[in-house]
């Protein structure tokens, strides 16, 4: 009786081990996803950053960058003026994809 009582007392030990095994996980993964997140809108923040310098004499133009996709928007003068905020664009480093509301300001 007595070596079953002591083999029960293991097995709620060791399930209670990885019960709180697996919460702690649980735990460092949410943890590091939210780095993660908060990493990403740090990036994010920087590519916006570099492409508004970048653009600095086009302040018309307007940048958002959302996960590395950066919308670039407002009125531009020309048709080649947009192309080159483009090309600006998406040559930071970081950029994964340029979208474009640009519009070409009429006269």
């Amino acid at each position: 009786m007595m070596t079953t009582q002591l083999i029960a007392r293991l097995m709620v030990a060791t399930a209670l081990t990885a019960a709180a095994a697996t919460g702690a996980y649980a735990q460092q993964e949410g943890a590091l996803a939210g780095a993660a997140k908060t990493g990403a809108a740090s990036n994010d923040e920087a590519i916006t950053s570099k492409i508004k310098a970048s653009l600095a004499d086009l302040k018309q133009v307007g940048v958002t960058t959302a996960d590395g996709v950066v919308t670039l928007s407002g009125a531009v003068a020309s048709t080649e003026v947009g192309t080159k905020a483009i090309q600006v664009a998406s040559a930071v480093p970081g950029v994964k994809e340029v979208k474009s509301e640009l519009t070409v300001a009429t006269k």
